[in-house]
């Protein structure tokens, strides 16, 4: 049975605004491990559930999605934002 992973999308290091972070994600565990292909050396399997990205505008509309397929899953939690607010005169103390 195919495990499932349910989570919201993460804000990108690169990304000032929170675009797209509303939405939610579900992708499939790796069945197998990647291994070095011989020729060329690039990392890949057989697994092609891997490549599978599923995204769903709430966290219910997923878990449902999950329920109907008969899919095994795990929600992770959104992390909580903190603010680490500070002035810019603070860099001169």
């Amino acid at each position: 049975m195919p495990i499932a992973r349910i989570y919201q999308r993460p804000k990108n290091a690169m990304q000032s605004g929170r675009a797209r972070t509303d939405r939610w994600v579900l992708e499939f565990e790796p069945a197998e491990a990647k291994r070095a292909d011989p020729l060329t050396g690039w990392a890949g399997s057989g697994d092609t559930r891997e490549q599978v990205r599923l995204g769903f505008a709430t966290v219910e509309a997923a878990i449902a999605y999950a329920e109907k397929a008969g899919l095994a899953f795990t929600v992770q939690p959104t992390p909580t934002r903190t603010l680490k607010l500070q002035a810019y005169a603070d860099n001169f103390r």
